[in-house]
C-alpha cells in the first residue's frame, strides 16, 4: 500500500472538482485530484454556456483571464417543424451585466485553465488514472484504489460525473433510470469571426445562446441548442435516453438532420467540423439527488445530479461551481473539528439546502414531469407552424378572416389539453 496520505482526494478534474481543489488548496490543505482523461476538460462536453455568477464569487473578473468565448447578450428560443421554424429573440446587453453575465465555452480550454488556477494555488493533478473503487473501513471512506495503486485521504470528493460509478459502489447512489438521463451530441463548426459575426448579428465579444424544441429530435423528448463562440459554433442535441428509439431516429441521425435544416443549414455552411463528442447529461432535477455525504465522503456537481433543464435554459455548471465551493467550506469545517464523519460533513447539505443550488431545483422540481409531454415535441410546434403559415401565406387565394385561418389548427390540440399544459407549465416553471 502507497504511504501517501493527503487532506482530500478529488475524484474528477471538471468544474466542480477543480473548484473544490482551488479553494481547499488556497486555505493550505494539501489536495490531489485523480482525473481520468489526458487531462482536464478532455471528457467533460457540456451545451457550453456557463452561467458566471457562482464562479464571479471565487475568482472575481475569472471572465478577464479564462478562455471564455463569448458573453451571451442574445436569446432565442424556437419551435421548429421539418420546414419552419418560429423564433422568440430577446437581446439586451443586461444580460452580460457583472453578477448576470453568461458565457459560452469550450470545456477543453475552460477546464485546463481552472485546473491551472487551482495548481497555482497548490492543488495536484493526477491524469489519465481511473479510480476503480473506494477504501472503506469500518463504514468510512478513507481513500482511493487506482490499479495496484492505494492512496489516503482524510476526505473524498467525488465529482466524477453523472454516472458517478463510485458512488453507486458503496450504495449513495442508485442506477440512473432511463427517464433521468438523456444523451446529448455536439459538434463544434468553425466557421471564423467575420463570418460568425454576421451571420448571428453579431457585434464585437457579445454573442448568443439558442433553443430549439421540435424537429431537431423528430418528436422525442429533448432538443437542441446552438452556442456561439469567437469563431465557431457548438450546435447539438439532447434526448432523453428513455425515449431513444420512439421516433426510430437515431441520434447521430437527428443531429445529422438538425444541421440540415432550412434554418440551421445557411448559418454553418462552409463551416469546417472541429470536434465532435456525445456525453450523459443529468435530467431528473431536484428529485434524481442522490445521498450527498457519508463518513469521509461528499458528491458534488453532475455526480449529485445538479441540473436545471427548463427548455428555454439549461443550468448545470453554476450549480457544479457552487456546490463544490459549498463542499469546500465544509471540509474546512471539518479540518477545524478534526471530524470528517457523517455527522459533521452533514453541513454540506445544510449549506445547499441554504444556497441558490436547493432553493432552484425544489422551486422546478416538477419540470422534468412537465417536460415529458409529447405535446411540447410534437403537436405545439405544428400547432404553430401552421397559424403563422395561415396567416403570413399569400397564395392570390381569396381571403378569410383570422379566425377562421387559425381554427383548423387549434383543432389539433384540445381546449383541456391546452389547459391541463399550462396549469402544468406554470407549476414547473
Amino acid at each position: 500500500m502507497s504511504e501517501d496520505k493527503f487532506d482530500v482526494i478529488i475524484v474528477g478534474g471538471g468544474l466542480a472538482g477543480s473548484t473544490a481543489a482551488y479553494l481547499l488548496a488556497k486555505a493550505g490543505l494539501e489536495v490531489i485530484v485523480i482525473e481520468r482523461g489526458d487531462y482536464c476538460g478532455s471528457k467533460n462536453v457540456t451545451g457550453g454556456r456557463i452561467y458566471g455568477h457562482s464562479l464571479e464569487k471565487i475568482i472575481p473578473g475569472f471572465a478577464s483571464r479564462a478562455p471564455v468565448e463569448r458573453k451571451i447578450t442574445k436569446e432565442r428560443i424556437s419551435m421548429m417543424t421539418q420546414d419552419g421554424v418560429t423564433t422568440v429573440e430577446y437581446g439586451s446587453d443586461a444580460l452580460g451585466e457583472k453578477g448576470a453575465a453568461s458565457y459560452s465555452v469550450l470545456r477543453a480550454k475552460f477546464d485546463q485553465w481552472l485546473a491551472e488556477e487551482a495548481e497555482a494555488q497548490g492543488a495536484m493533478y493526477i491524469c489519465g488514472i481511473r479510480v476503480d473503487e473506494l477504501i472503506v473501513r469500518a463504514g468510512k471512506v478513507c481513500g482511493v484504489k487506482a490499479g495496484d495503486e492505494e492512496m489516503e485521504a482524510d476526505v473524498v470528493i467525488l465529482a466524477d460525473g453523472v454516472n458517478s460509478l463510485l458512488a453507486r459502489q458503496i450504495g449513495m447512489k442508485k442506477e440512473l433510470e432511463p427517464g433521468q438521463v438523456a444523451v446529448g451530441a455536439k459538434e463544434i463548426i468553425t466557421l471564423g469571426e467575420e463570418k460568425l459575426r454576421d451571420r448571428f448579428g453579431l457585434e464585437g465579444e457579445n454573442g448568443l445562446g439558442w433553443m430549439f424544441v421540435g424537429a431537431p429530435t423528430a418528436g422525442n423528448l429533448g432538443g437542441g441548442f446552438l452556442y456561439t463562440n469567437k469563431d465557431s459554433v457548438s450546435l447539438g442535441i439532447v434526448t432523453t435516453v428513455g425515449d431513444i428509439g420512439y421516433s426510430g431516429v437515431s441520434v447521430v441521425q437527428m443531429l445529422d438532420n438538425f444541421k440540415r435544416h432550412p434554418a440551421i443549414r445557411p448559418l454553418i455552411e462552409g463551416g469546417s467540423l472541429a470536434e465532435y463528442a456525445a456525453h450523459l447529461v443529468p435530467e431528473g432535477g431536484y428529485d434524481m439527488i442522490p445521498e450527498l455525504y457519508r463518513d469521509g465522503v461528499l458528491v458534488v456537481g453532475d455526480a449529485a445530479g445538479l441540473v436545471i433543464n427548463l427548455g428555454y435554459m439549461t443550468r448545470g455548471m453554476d450549480l457544479a461551481v457552487e456546490s463544490a465551493r459549498r463542499a469546500a467550506e465544509t471540509v474546512l469545517y471539518a479540518k477545524r473539528k478534526g471530524d470528517f464523519s457523517r455527522k459533521t460533513l452533514a453541513a454540506y447539505k445544510v449549506a445547499l439546502e441554504e444556497s441558490f443550488v436547493m432553493k432552484d431545483l425544489k422551486q422546478h422540481k416538477n419540470a422534468p414531469h412537465f417536460m415529458e409531454n409529447r405535446r411540447l415535441f410534437g403537436k405545439y410546434p405544428m400547432l404553430v407552424d401552421e397559424i403563422l403559415r395561415s396567416l403570413f401565406m399569400v397564395d392570390g387565394a381569396p381571403s378569410t378572416g383570422i379566425l377562421s385561418k387559425v381554427t383548423p389548427a387549434l383543432q389539433r390540440v384540445s381546449l383541456t389539453e391546452l389547459g391541463n399544459d399550462g396549469m402544468k407549465a406554470l407549476q414547473s416553471l
